[in-house]
């Protein structure tokens, strides 16, 4: 059965042709100066030009910095776990109003019963109690 699987995944995985580690680190050194830019020069430009101006400005440095993390070799491995995460949320089959209606009512029977049986349980163990503090020797 595991070793099905691991032959499975060996079949499935595409190989993903990675950045040389010059190139992907720079791309991340890019990230954290947009990233760095938008929120420094935010507050550096805060009397110099109007909100709405500064937001604009904001954005466009985090668009470009999570332009630049996405084609890094980590943004690629990311990108391809939520495509895939995407394609198994379609797959799920979700109930029907009257399964749902039933499940939720069978819930709230059970925290019912539960509740009440520790509610008892909890009574008389004070009552135990009480009844052994309240003796004199």
């Amino acid at each position: 059965m595991t070793t099905e699987i691991v032959d499975k995944k060996k079949k499935t995985e595409e190989p993903v042709e990675g950045k040389s580690k010059g190139l992907n680190t720079l791309l991340w050194i890019l990230v954290v100066v947009f990233f760095a830019a938008a929120a420094i020069g935010n507050v550096y430009f805060q009397k110099v030009y109007s909100t709405p101006v500064r937001v604009i400005g904001m954005a466009v440095a985090l668009v470009l910095a999570l332009i630049f993390a996405a084609i890094t070799n980590q943004g690629v491995k990311a990108r391809n776990f939520f495509k895939e995460a995407r394609n198994e949320a379609r797959k799920v089959v979700w109930p029907n109003r009257s399964e749902t209606r039933q499940t939720t009512l069978i819930v709230i029977g059970v925290t019912i019963i539960a509740s009440l049986f520790f509610w008892a349980a909890d009574s008389i163990i004070v009552s135990i109690i009480n009844f052994l503090t309240d003796l004199r020797f």
